[in-house]
């Protein structure tokens, strides 16, 4: 009897774990269909002349004792991370111990430090942002005063209907704090004004605090300043640092290793294949059609389909084609794609900020968000921070600049050594490099990278119901279910999904609330001795 087989479409993290738990769990055969040339997604690692690129940073930290298990059991710890066999990571009030398994082939995780900041009026203030007095200092008592009062007002005031993302964040933060931190970054993400985007998205991505502890704390930062207290000294290295899991190649490398694993345990993994129709009938998938970069078209059976494509072309490519009503809605669903420019530079611009005896001038950070109005940057990487094996030469800086644009727009339009050119210019515009110091460039696009909530998203719900209709077929992932989904909630989907085939199940409900239960994507309130930290950002 032939084995049944399951068809995944899209070899990122959630169609690898996927067809990995298959083999480790059933004896269904997964075959993989990936549309492009390597494995990975946007979750990939470019190696551009012996420089690593990671496309929009990947922490590999989880709240999920699953993923962190499955994680290492590809990818150990390398043995000299720990003095005692074990340490304790941190991240956004979570932390666990892991234990270093003496992996010494360079098949392994590092454990980083996380260093995170927002760079706006030409200064750095902490990520996420804490009222503490770097911060008051930084601002300036006129804004400081500003936000107090206008978050005073709003808790008196609040905003009726809450519909929309500005709504949200103003009626949390107020609107002076809005204006300063949110609208203009989260407006140079998306594309479109606050008031477009659904107020769902800000219930998924934004970390509440208790704005009250913030402010209290922030004035007693003042008073204490104000009346020549030591608050900065005694406060300001005081509090846990930050780390997380990494691998030593980028966040390719543990998904390259996967790749290895299908393939060595009987799975098919076939690339430059894109999906183009999905066949039904009865209610269930039959096969999926798939046409490579010379034209050649192939029609796949299926038993079970695990989508990762994004759900706008799986139910535009449906045939017979969906109902009217549903083609309209996942016509209307939308797409913010992605551009990072890899720039290598001798050194960055020196300055206060600079790590002390840097000849390249070093920044700590793993990230910087670009708040600067006058640029279009959105972030910028150091990927010397994150492993000192993503760059070529130690004696030089490795830095990824992130940009967000739509597929038609003028960013996505310019040619790579246009946009080479255009990144440096907006970097030393900021006071962040000299262009004299330029050694190398390279340009990587990435279309569909985040799944917008505006558009025809407000009626998601009725593709949502459409698709689960189906017994066999399984959305899962970022673009598969059309979710800001990160790397492990992505893998969690996957596991749900090939328990649920395994089990015999089509409800895919418990598929749908990975990453919408508060326990997950939520911090607990809080404060830190270095100061309240007020909120996570809007952020890609």
């Amino acid at each position: 009897m032939a084995k049944k087989t399951a068809v995944i479409i899209g070899a990122g993290p959630a169609g690898l774990t996927a067809a990995l738990e298959f083999l480790r769990g059933t004896d269904i055969k997964p075959i993989v269909f990936e549309s492009g040339h390597q494995v990975g997604g946007i979750s990939k690692t470019i190696n551009h002349n012996g420089n690593r690129m990671d496309l929009g940073g990947h922490r590999f930290f989880s709240k999920s004792d699953w993923v962190m298990d499955w994680w290492q059991s590809i990818l150990p710890i390398r043995k000299e991370e720990t003095e005692n066999e074990e340490v304790a990571i941190s991240y956004r009030n979570k932390t666990r111990t892991v234990a270093a398994a003496g992996a010494d082939n360079g098949d392994c995780m590092l454990i980083r430090p996380r260093t995170s900041r927002i760079y706006f009026l030409r200064r750095f203030f902490d990520y996420p942002i804490k009222m503490n007095w770097t911060t008051a200092k930084n601002l300036g008592i006129v804004r400081i005063v500003r936000i107090l009062a206008s978050y005073i007002w709003i808790r008196f005031f609040p905003r009726r209907p809450e519909t929309n993302l500005e709504d949200f964040i103003i009626n949390r933060f107020g609107r002076e704090l809005y204006l300063t931190f949110f609208k203009d970054y989260t407006e140079k993400v998306w594309g479109v004004p606050c008031e477009e985007i659904s107020a769902e998205w800000g219930a998924q991505r934004i970390k509440g605090l208790s704005i009250s502890a913030a402010i209290g704390h922030a004035l007693g930062a003042i008073i204490r300043k104000l009346g020549g207290g030591n608050f900065l000294q005694k406060n300001t290295n005081t509090s846990l640092i930050e780390r997380f899991l990494y691998p030593r190649l980028g966040p390719g490398q543990m998904w390259e290793t996967v790749a290895r694993k299908v393939e060595k345990d009987g799975g098919e993994i076939h690339f430059g294949q894109k999906a183009t129709r999905i066949f039904h009938e009865n209610g269930s998938i039959t096969a999926v059609e798939f046409i490579s970069a010379n034209g050649t078209v192939q029609r796949v059976a299926a038993d079970y389909v695990i989508s990762t494509m994004p759900v706008r072309d799986l139910v535009l490519g449906l045939n017979p084609p969906a109902p009217p009503a549903i083609y309209e809605v996942a016509a209307g669903l939308m797409y913010r794609s992605f551009i990072t420019a890899g720039v290598a530079v001798k050194k960055l611009k020196p300055s206060r900020y600079s790590q002390p005896n840097s000849p390249i001038n070093m920044l700590p950070d793993n990230w910087i968000y670009i708040q600067e109005k006058e640029v279009r940057l959105g972030r910028l990487q150091i990927f010397n921070n994150w492993s000192p094996d993503m760059v070529a030469n130690p004696d030089t800086v490795w830095l990824g600049l992130e940009y967000f644009c739509d597929e038609d727009d003028d960013l996505w339009r310019m040619s790579e050594a246009e946009f080479s050119a255009f990144a440096i210019k907006e970097l030393a515009s900021i006071d962040l490099i000299d262009p004299a110091d330029v050694l190398d460039t390279t340009v990587v696009k990435v279309e569909k990278a985040y799944p917008a909530y505006f558009g025809s998203y407000n009626k998601f719900g009725l593709v949502r119901d459409y698709l689960d209709d189906f017994a066999n077929l399984y959305p899962i992932g970022r673009n598969g279910m059309h979710r800001y989904n990160n790397q492990d909630h992505s893998m969690l989907t996957a596991k749900l999904a090939v328990e649920a085939i395994a089990a015999g199940l089509a409800d895919k409900q418990a598929i749908w609330e990975v990453n919408i239960g508060d326990d997950y994507h939520e911090e607990k309130p809080g404060a830190t001795e270095k100061g309240t930290k007020l909120t996570e950002t809007v952020t890609s």
